[in-house]
């Protein structure tokens, strides 16, 4: 196994728990808030500082301007002057490509998929799943009402997508931001789990083409 997969995710469609079902399985590292810790590691920033914000978009970021900051590299001198926001997001765009460069991993949220676009062995995955089934979901493991566990399904959703998207280029859960997309309140996530891996199997076999997997799980490789 050599492929290094990112996992994109509704709140409450079991994302992290699938991710961690492939770490284990393939005997990998799988990074969800870990990756916060190794993101002030890396930088030498307060660790607080990555909870914070954490996922957060701020109206205050311009895209061009912390990216060609990037492009010369992590201590450049105009980093000084950069908000906190813009500086926490940087710090774990770089450590992202650290984990990469490590060797195979699982990457959940925080834009991986994005920050690792160039890779060639990435695997971009997004796992959703019906309003009805995250709401029973997150309903049980918190011990809510319906109506709190939507509330809650909604505010994390948002907070997700205007992160990825103020970011990225790309569309948070739009199916042409990722190589696949899989329900998870369809499958469950046995089901999401077994899908990923053949999905990982013929991406290795066929390289960079992308792959369509049908209700039954059956991996095609499609024309590039």
């Amino acid at each position: 196994m050599n492929t290094i997969i990112t996992i994109g995710r509704q709140y409450g469609s079991a994302g992290r728990e699938i991710g961690l079902r492939l770490a284990r399985d393939y005997g990998i590292k799988c990074y969800d808030k870990e990756l916060l810790d190794r993101a002030a590691k890396d930088s030498g920033m307060c660790k607080e500082l990555f909870e914070n914000h954490d996922e957060k978009p701020t109206n205050s970021f311009l895209y061009s301007l912390v990216m060609d900051t990037y492009s010369f590299g992590y201590a450049s001198n105009s980093m000084a002057d950069m908000p906190i926001n813009q500086k926490v997001f940087l710090a774990q765009f770089e450590s992202i490509k650290n984990i990469a460069n490590e060797g195979p991993c699982i990457l959940v949220g925080r834009c991986a998929d994005y920050a690792l676009a160039d890779y060639p062995n990435v695997l971009s995955v997004f796992i959703h799943a019906s309003m009805q089934s995250r709401i029973r979901r997150i309903a049980t493991l918190y011990d809510l009402t319906d109506a709190k566990a939507k509330d809650r399904i909604v505010k994390a959703d948002k907070k997700r997508a205007s992160y990825y998207n103020y970011y990225t280029s790309k569309r948070w859960g739009d199916l042409n931001s990722y190589n696949l997309c899989v329900d998870s309140g369809l499958f469950g996530v046995d089901g999401a789990v077994e899908i990923i891996k053949r999905a990982v199997e013929e991406r290795e076999r066929s390289g960079k083409k992308k792959i369509y997997v049908n209700p039954v799980g059956q991996g095609h490789d499609l024309p590039d």
